[in-house]
């Protein structure tokens, strides 16, 4: 089955198990891979005797009990009291990795990548932790409320030069990106539209670290943006941006690609019914996200290996299948290295994603990654070596070895020929830590690369 052909009545309804996609392992851990940061053979194995519709639910419901939340807290203290954004990073990792609300989690980095803010210009982490902790907030829940609170958020206001806009002279940064790459897209604007939302935005200033509406810098004069005339406020504005019909299309289309697949792009009639699902709950994005992530078209093997693993999922996806914790500093500087820093996105666009992940550098520096988490003094695997883990679980040899990695890590089947060269080269080695040489050498093969 080709994607063009795919009906959309068929893809977006419920998942129904089939011959060609039955509920099955691989069925548990792709959902969990993409609706979270992956899982251990335990929570795979439980989750397959369940209905599938229930699993899901499970994501959605998830919360993080209040001993986590005073945990978060504490670290969260430490790193800001550090001025280090890469401290503040990791721990955002050990976050990712010990939630028990993974899903939510998986929607922040969404949204960190959507409206994309960088502690390189804000220079102040304790903002970039404020906003951090917004995106969290609204993660599953109203769009539009989010972008209102988002427009209004210190670290945003400095990004996108938004604090100096004066109605003398006012700034057009913040106005051009919400339409663009925030709400509407390319084409769904004029460049009048932008002078006149900027003048709605005039005023909105930072005081003290918060948000601070400036009257006397406003300009109070009857715009007309997207249409509609007589706005005279950025609150008004917002409602007419979040409430214009390219807004619940566009916000389709990102889920889409975060969730179900890079390539290829979805055509607008595909697109349609979570668009309508949008627009019907009012720009509440929770549920076209348990829509898509219990659909039909989700759980197809059109969906499978259709997503190239971001640094943060090759990290945090590898510790959370074998119940790891390892040096979250130095893990999260590795996701920086490979393009994927944690609150310092490349630009306003966010991550590229997909193919971009990939080159001759960044592939050796994801094998790097593995092997430095595999054989770092402060890397456990259930409180454990890899050896001790693998043997309490029966893992005793390189084809055992295979298979579990194949059940939690891979989205594709290893390929016979690559088993046996990885025996071979474990044969070969005088390295005593020989499972750490094989799960190394698995991670470095292109088809660990695909989630």
């Amino acid at each position: 089955m080709n994607l063009m052909d795919v009906n959309p009545d068929w893809a977006w309804a419920a998942y129904e198990p089939s011959t060609n996609s039955p509920w099955n392992l691989d069925a548990v851990a792709h959902l969990f891979r993409r609706g979270g940061f992956g899982a251990s053979r335990k929570q795979l194995v439980e989750s397959v005797g369940n209905i599938p519709a229930e699993v899901v639910e499970s994501l959605f419901s998830a919360e993080e009990p209040e001993a986590f939340q005073r945990e978060m807290q504490t670290l969260l203290r430490a790193a800001i009291a550090t001025g280090n954004v890469r401290q503040l990073a990791a721990q955002w990792v050990y976050r990712m990795l010990h939630t028990p609300a993974p899903l939510k989690e998986k929607m922040t980095l969404f949204w960190h990548g959507h409206f994309a803010t960088s502690d390189e210009k804000v220079g102040d982490v304790r903002l970039m932790q404020t906003q951090n902790d917004l995106l969290r907030k609204y993660a599953l829940g109203d769009f539009q409320a989010l972008t209102l609170e988002i427009s209004r958020d210190p670290a945003m206001l400095l990004y996108l030069d938004s604090a100096t806009n004066r109605k003398s002279h006012p700034n057009e940064n913040y106005a051009r990106e919400i339409m663009e790459l925030f709400c509407l897209g390319e084409g769904m604007y004029t460049e009048q539209d932008i002078r006149e939302l900027a003048r709605c935005f005039t005023g909105w200033e930072i005081k003290r670290e918060r948000y601070r509406f400036n009257r006397y810098q406003h300009d109070a004069g009857m715009k007309t943006v997207l249409g509609v005339r007589g706005v005279e406020s950025g609150e008004e504005a917002i409602r007419i941006v979040t409430e214009h019909p390219a807004a619940p299309r566009f916000l389709a289309r990102k889920l889409f690609q975060f969730f179900v697949m890079d390539e290829p792009v979805p055509t607008d009639e595909l697109l349609v019914p979570l668009a309508r699902q949008l627009s019907d709950d009012q720009m509440n994005v929770g549920r076209t996200v348990q829509r898509i992530l219990g659909s039909n078209l989700f759980f197809s093997p059109l969906a499978r290996a259709r997503k190239v693993r971001s640094p943060v999922e090759l990290g945090v996806g590898f510790l959370r299948a074998f119940e790891g914790t390892t040096d979250f500093f130095q893990l999260a500087d590795a996701m920086y290295q490979l393009g994927q820093g944690l609150y310092q996105p490349p630009s306003v666009k966010g991550w590229d994603g997909g193919r971009t992940w990939i080159n001759s550098s960044t592939l050796l520096g994801r094998a790097n990654l593995i092997h430095r988490m595999l054989n770092g003094n402060k890397t456990r695997f259930g409180k454990q070596s890899l050896n001790d883990y693998f043997e309490v679980n029966g893992v005793d040899s390189v084809v055992d070895i295979a298979e579990m990695l194949e059940s939690l890590l891979f989205a594709v089947s290893i390929p016979r020929p690559a088993i046996e060269r990885v025996k071979a080269l474990v044969a070969a080695s005088e390295d005593a830590n020989r499972v750490n040489l094989a799960v190394h050498a698995f991670c470095t093969l292109p088809e660990f690369q695909v989630a």
